[in-house]
């Protein structure tokens, strides 16, 4: 069982810069590929980025290539999504999710899902 929390949403004005962190709870962290998802309202939940296991070998949705980083450190069992150059479209509920699956970019491949939190991009 892994619990997954996620921080560091909130009100940024376009161009801005913000990094999301998940806290994950279990030993087994680090043998979970890590995922970040976002649904903004009216849409449908998006695949973001991932992030293998080992934190060799990461994925971006072309939206936010250039502009999102997402990255691990297994020792404090915690995933991040640094944000820069922030655009009002990125405004939505910011998910991150464990799995063991190898398409990193299907939610059906993540077991453990946080509550999520809210990014709201100003333009």
């Amino acid at each position: 069982q892994v619990q997954l929390v996620e921080s560091g949403g909130g009100l940024v004005q376009a161009g801005g810069s913000l990094r999301l962190s998940c806290a994950a709870s279990g030993r087994t962290f680090s043998s979970y590929a890590m995922g970040w998802f976002r649904q903004a309202p009216g849409k449908e939940r998006e695949f973001v980025a991932a992030i293998s296991w080992s934190g060799g070998n990461t994925y971006n949705a072309d939206s936010v290539k250039g502009r999102f980083t997402i990255s691990r450190d297994n020792a404090k069992n915690t995933v991040y999504l640094q944000m820069n150059s922030l655009k009002p479209e990125d405004t939505a509920v910011y998910y991150c999710a464990a799995g063991r699956g190898i398409v990193v970019v299907a939610e059906r491949t993540y077991d453990y899902w946080g509550q999520g939190t809210q990014v709201t991009v100003s333009s």
